[in-house]
């Protein structure tokens, strides 16, 4: 996904340059990998206790004793670091210091504050949703509106997908020890907050015709899928709704994420 959205990325902001070098796409995919691989082993260094008490995540590598904790120290670090000289060079200094700022937000910032507050979710949205400014910094070497809008939809459908998440699993994350909304706040404020950043993904996802970056095709799909979603979301408030709803969310918003992205790329293809 991260890739995917790396590319889509760099081939928005490329229609608005010159053509864009092979060699530019495959550094800039290549030092993504490395530095989203590199945090992601970091986080999981870090997190090994609380990992081996979480269903889902206790079949980790750590977790799981199927691997040294050093080891997996010196394999996060040596990708990350190798990911700075590869984007620096091979891209361009912008969205070499994007990665980097994403790594470091997502291993120094996100990870502890999972014990700490449930704030923690928009701090670790915000590297999960920088692949698509990446790829948009890759091709045009600055930060501008068409790649902020693409941040945008990553970081507000982050949020919407993982309080869902966080609705069904709430017991798993309690046991854990980390701080998620509906534990810190209840279901109701959750469900509430679904709601509100559905609502949040609707606004951004039409943002992209309103900048030029998109068409009249790929405007009219977001607003059916944003509606479609937003409507899903909502049935979440009804008295009588359980954590079937919660999952219900959580599916459509993988669907919707999909979609929304097929979407682009053909209106893209034919505009």
């Amino acid at each position: 996904m991260v890739l995917l959205t790396t590319a889509g990325g760099l081939w928005l902001g490329q229609r608005h340059q010159a053509a864009i070098s092979a060699s530019v796409w495959v550094c800039a995919l290549l030092g993504t990998w490395l530095v989203v691989a590199g945090a992601n082993a970091l986080n999981m260094v870090l997190e090994r206790d609380t990992d081996a008490l979480m269903r889902r995540t206790a079949n980790r590598p750590l977790p799981a004793g199927r691997m040294s904790w050093r080891l997996a120290l010196w394999f996060g670090v040596a990708l990350s670091a190798l990911s700075v000289p590869i984007l620096a060079i091979g891209v361009n200094p912008t969205t070499a210091l994007l990665a980097v700022l994403a790594n470091l937000v997502y291993v120094l910032g996100y990870t502890p504050l999972k014990r700490r507050t449930h704030w923690a979710l928009q701090v670790g949205a915000v590297p999960g949703a920088i692949p698509p400014l990446l790829g948009w910094t890759a091709a045009t070497g600055k930060i501008e509106l068409g790649g902020a809008a693409l941040f945008a939809i990553l970081f507000a459908w982050q949020i919407a997908h993982f309080h869902a998440i966080a609705l069904f699993r709430k017991a798993d994350y309690a046991r854990a020890g980390l701080v998620v909304l509906p534990n810190a706040e209840g279901e109701h404020a959750t469900r509430h907050a679904i709601v509100r950043w559905a609502g949040v993904l609707f606004v951004a996802s039409l943002s992209l015709p309103a900048l030029g970056v998109a068409h009249r095709p790929y405007a009219m799909a977001a607003a059916l899928l944003g509606s479609l979603f937003l409507m899903i979301c909502a049935l979440g408030l009804r008295p009588t709704a359980t954590m079937k709803s919660a999952r219900s969310a959580f599916f459509a918003s993988l669907f919707y994420l999909t979609l929304l992205l097929g979407a682009l790329v053909v209106d893209g293809l034919f505009a």
